[in-house]
């Protein structure tokens, strides 16, 4: 090498992480952490539940590979099928009672509860909120028994003909747990929905006040456009919570009577634990998680703010 070489080489830039660089290192040891857990407790059981659900297994003892056999039973057996079914009649419960009673008493609160009335009205119907469901699921087991608070109440007010065991009945025991499910949600989608309407313009409201639009034009054309994406969000919320119920059914009425308010929830922890049926459950776990994805998606393709 002659000298002219040597000195280019000398003279030629070193290695160094540039600033872009240096950002992207420091993004990404911020993000591994995160992405290591996420993939560690979400991804990883994932696909272990998608391979368990391939087998027949017992937790314990040898394997036996089935292929679709578990998701054929789980999508074909009229059991299997009136509990999904279950899942999504909570749906109803769960999802319209809330995000509708929601919107009513946040509409209720810009127009006339305002300041102080406003705030307790808040914290009251939060309160659902914060109890845990298993306290919850029992302070309403004793209520709807056959000598509870409900049935007294009715007595009361002349409509003793219609008292009994509501969370024992064939006919009300899945409604008895939707108006649960639907109380304890009913002070997250007021929040929510009190928080997005306090974010809409009230000049929009003074123009129409000016134009002679009634109360239910403003609520139609004013408030409901403009909690777009908050009613997404309580939508998705109690839609998931509906789907993956589990609490408040196996505290209340544990599952029974029969099959009637047994949920998908339920009965993966039945099957698993208590039948030692890994892959059934398993299989029962992975339809149940396509079907939350099925009903979010288009949820929140409806909901999202238009550009």
């Amino acid at each position: 090498m002659s000298i002219t070489d040597h000195q280019a080489l000398q003279q030629r830039p070193r290695f160094s992480i540039s600033r872009l660089d240096r950002g992207t290192l420091v993004a990404w040891a911020f993000i591994l952490p995160a992405l290591a857990f996420y993939a560690t407790f979400v991804l990883v059981p994932i696909v272990m539940s998608v391979y368990y659900s391939l087998l027949r297994w017992d937790g314990i003892g040898k394997a036996q590979f089935r292929g679709l056999a578990n998701y054929v039973t789980v999508l074909t057996e009229s059991d299997f099928l009136q509990i999904l079914g279950n899942a999504f009649q909570l749906v109803a419960y769960f999802t319209i009672i809330p995000v509708a009673i929601g919107l009513g008493v946040a509409s209720a609160i810009r127009n006339h509860l305002g300041g102080r009335f406003g705030a307790a009205a808040r914290t009251i119907l939060f309160i659902p909120q914060v109890i845990p469901l298993v306290a919850a699921g029992i302070a309403w087991s004793w209520m709807l028994a056959s000598d509870g608070v409900v049935n007294q109440g009715l007595k009361l007010i002349g409509l003793g003909g219609i008292t009994r065991g509501w969370l024992g009945d064939f006919d009300f025991a899945l409604p008895a747990i939707g108006i649960i499910g639907a109380w304890v949600l009913l002070g997250l989608c007021t929040m929510l929905l009190v928080t997005g309407i306090s974010r809409i313009d009230p000049s929009l409201y003074e123009a129409a006040q000016i134009d002679g639009a009634t109360a239910w034009d403003e609520f139609r054309w004013i408030t409901l456009p403009g909690l777009r994406q908050e009613i997404g969000v309580c939508v998705t919320v109690t839609v998931i919570a509906a789907l993956a119920s589990f609490d408040i059914v196996y505290i209340a009425t544990g599952g029974g009577p029969g099959i009637q308010t047994t949920v998908p929830g339920l009965e993966i922890y039945r099957l698993a634990f208590a039948h030692r049926q890994v892959g059934l459950a398993s299989a029962l776990a992975v339809v149940l998680m396509l079907l939350v994805i099925v009903c979010i998606l288009p949820i929140q393709w409806l909901t999202r703010q238009p550009k």
